[in-house]
């Protein structure tokens, strides 16, 4: 087998893993376990919303997944790449995983066009001048380009959390994670960020998002799963998980989130 074949063999072979393997994933946090025997695929361009009580492990799985927090059993592989202690294996996975926090984490002191091509500068090595047009385009596609000379504190929290996400697009990421994207705004501001979240959804774009917004989820999930106690305890498509969920555990939480 020539080089060209094996390289293109390579090639199909990653494209047909999962964006996202997880495999017994086990977390602790001092002596409290977080996350017990965690197993989780997900295909390239699926949907999936996260919902569960608070305290059930939902953010902490989501920031294993780009190591932002280590875990302590099991495996976790992204793109084909195992996350371990190894940096170089991280910083290949942070590379194609974007994501979006529940409060912007924005730099204060940076315009909203120098918070979205401050990354693609540093990071990508990428020129000034074509991190800049990137992040135009970016900030265009979630229609706040006339931001971009203002400094965070000058905008509302929901413009605030699309530069986030436009932020996060400049990486060019293959996978996109929402650790509670909109539990921090006024509920008149919900609306434009799962507006933009929809959008990037309609493209194709692999998500995993944790969220209260069941309207959401009904609307964009391909998978909605619910976890408690740090365990995966029920997991379906979305008008099977709200019409009919077979856990006594989801039934009680879905009674509680939609009667509101």
């Amino acid at each position: 087998m020539g080089d060209t074949t094996r390289a293109a063999s390579a090639d199909a072979a990653a494209s047909a893993a999962p964006a996202i393997l997880i495999e017994g994933l086990a977390k602790w946090f001092g002596e409290f376990q977080v996350l017990r025997n965690v197993d989780l695929r997900v295909e390239r361009g699926e949907r999936i919303v996260i919902c569960g009580p608070s305290g059930s492990g939902k953010s902490t799985l989501i920031r294993c997944i780009n190591r932002l927090e280590p875990h302590q059993q099991g495996r976790i592989v992204v793109n084909g790449i195992e996350l371990t202690d190894n940096l170089k294996n991280i910083d290949k996975v942070r590379s194609t995983v974007g994501m979006v926090f529940q409060h912007f984490n924005l730099f204060p002191h940076l315009t909203v066009l120098q918070n979205c091509t401050l990354a693609p500068v540093w990071v990508l090595k990428k020129p000034v001048a074509e991190a800049q047009a990137t992040a135009m385009r970016y900030l265009g596609r979630v229609h706040i380009a006339e931001l971009a000379g203002k400094y965070p504190g000058q905008i509302s929290g929901g413009q605030q959390q699309r530069v986030a996400i436009a932020r996060a697009l400049c990486m060019n990421p293959s996978i996109m994670l929402f650790d509670e994207p909109t539990s921090a705004l006024d509920p008149e501001m919900v609306k434009e960020v799962l507006d933009t979240m929809i959008m990037l959804a309609g493209e194709g774009m692999t998500m995993l998002c944790v969220t209260h917004e069941m309207g959401f989820a009904k609307a964009v999930a391909d998978r909605v799963i619910f976890m408690d106690r740090g365990e995966i305890v029920e997991q379906d498509e979305p008008g099977r998980f709200f019409e009919a969920p077979k856990n006594e555990r989801t039934r009680q939480f879905l009674s509680q989130i939609l009667h509101r």
